[in-house]
């Protein structure tokens, strides 16, 4: 772990933050904050990009915990920044680890910057959002899945949405791809799926006759994240003033 700076504020007898800069020495004069960095002095708060300290930038992040009725499961969907300017967001619960949000997809509503949570589908394979199809008759040029005419495929699954195979024992799904069509006329024998699979992480499908299930595209519906408390982390890249009053979530009891 690099070293970090720790603030102290008299008014809130607290620590308060940690900063990026670790210097050599340093001192108060004349109302100024003075650090000596390898044989250098630094006067701080003239440097009009924030968040640079001796030429190197690091972007601003902070991190707490949203836990309310930490006895009950939730499920965490949105988050809600009070403040002037979006950031990204990462979050982490007891049950699942893979909650986040890009800052451009905040979309600002009545002063506040307001976004769904998104799921990174890899390892989050037990949750609700996967459907299992069944076994393939066969896969042509790797990429288009086919299925006996008994096998529905519903209309659960969507364009977008990411396939994965398993082959025995059927213990280890493995992505393979994204849905890029479905192609359902049993009159005439089409029961197939075709996937895109240059996405990064795929695997090759290595048997004709694997089992197939999807996961929902995170982007397109938002599952939130489970558990009983959830770790938040957000950063934000800007080298302007950027001010953050308040980080809210929508939280709804989860029932199995």
């Amino acid at each position: 772990m690099a070293n970090k700076t720790l603030t102290y504020k008299d008014d809130i007898t607290g620590w308060v933050s940690f900063y990026s800069y670790y210097p050599d020495w340093m001192i108060g004069m004349n109302n100024y904050f003075y650090t000596f960095k390898g044989g250098n002095l630094y006067r701080h708060n003239v440097n009009p990009l924030r968040n640079t300290f001796y030429g190197t930038y690091t972007p601003s992040s902070v991190q707490s915990v949203f836990n309310t009725s930490p006895l009950e499961n939730k499920l965490f969907k949105t988050i809600n920044l009070e403040g002037d300017d979006k950031w990204a967001v990462t979050l982490e619960t007891d049950l699942q680890y893979s909650g986040f949000i890009q800052s451009t997809w905040f979309e600002k509503k009545e002063a506040s910057f307001f976004a769904f949570i998104r799921n990174n589908s890899v390892g989050e394979l037990a949750l609700r959002s996967v459907n299992g199809i069944g076994r393939s008759t066969s896969v042509t040029g790797g990429n288009v899945i086919n299925f006996a005419p008994s096998i529905e495929i519903g209309s659960i699954i969507s364009v977008g949405d990411y396939f994965y195979f398993s082959v025995p024992p059927y213990t280890t799904p493995v992505l393979a791809g994204a849905v890029t069509a479905i192609t359902v006329d049993l009159i005439n024998g089409i029961n197939r799926i075709t996937i895109n699979t240059t996405i990064p992480g795929t695997t090759p499908i290595p048997i004709q006759t694997a089992f197939f299930l999807y996961i929902k595209n995170s982007v397109a519906e938002s599952h939130g994240v489970l558990g009983h408390y959830c770790t938040f982390n957000i950063v934000n890249g800007s080298t302007d003033k950027v001010e953050l009053f308040a980080v809210e979530s929508d939280v709804m009891k989860s029932f199995p």
